[in-house]
């Protein structure tokens, strides 16, 4: 799909390391884990939490130009949805080639249902 994936925590590169070799689920992870040690991209992305020294949970979807086109923060206990991350990468995709369109939340991939926003449109969304 023509992506970068990167994931960034505040732990230290030898955590990563243990958790790839450790943790099961990531055995086969093949895409890079930053390390933010000191928080600060995790500040620069308004997730890092001072008091307790730790970073919320935040997905960043970026453009190849450097645009924030989405962002997702979770609170420290909640996962994030795979699925609904990819749904929102293809939107992008999409509406970098539609850009007058609109994607509505059932949208989930190329086909589906499209929105041409207009003053007409206000208040007849669903």
């Amino acid at each position: 799909m023509g992506v970068e994936v990167v994931t960034v925590s505040c732990d230290t590169k030898f955590v990563h390391l243990a958790w790839h070799t450790v943790e099961k689920a990531l055995a086969d992870v093949s895409y890079q884990m930053g390390s933010d040690p000191n928080g600060s991209l995790a500040r620069t992305f308004g997730v890092y939490l001072e008091d307790a020294g730790v970073a919320l949970r935040g997905t960043f979807l970026i453009s190849p130009d450097g645009v924030v086109l989405n962002s997702e923060v979770n609170f420290l206990n909640l996962g994030r949805n795979v699925d609904e991350i990819m749904r929102k990468f293809k939107a992008n995709l999409y509406l970098a080639r539609k850009a007058g369109e609109g994607i509505p939340a059932q949208w989930n991939e190329e086909g589906d249902v499209t929105l041409k926003p207009s003053a007409r449109m206000v208040g007849k969304v669903h």
